[in-house]
């Protein structure tokens, strides 16, 4: 399962940073993993997570 975060515009570098990264922990405690994320023209934050339990890690021997 893939689940979506928008994180909104904040015309700071230093303040977007900060939401993104509240918004990928906020995503962790729920048992997503974040798997990409795009900046909108808005300046916004689109975030793409996936459920860690839906898609197993590959293990490395």
């Amino acid at each position: 399962m893939y689940k979506a975060f928008v994180v909104a515009c904040s015309p700071a570098a230093d303040q977007m940073a900060e939401l993104v990264e509240q918004k990928a922990n906020e995503a962790l405690r729920e048992g997503y993993d974040v798997v990409s994320f795009s900046v909108t023209n808005s300046a916004g934050v689109i975030t793409l997570a996936r459920h860690r339990d839906d898609f197993p890690r590959e293990r490395v021997s």
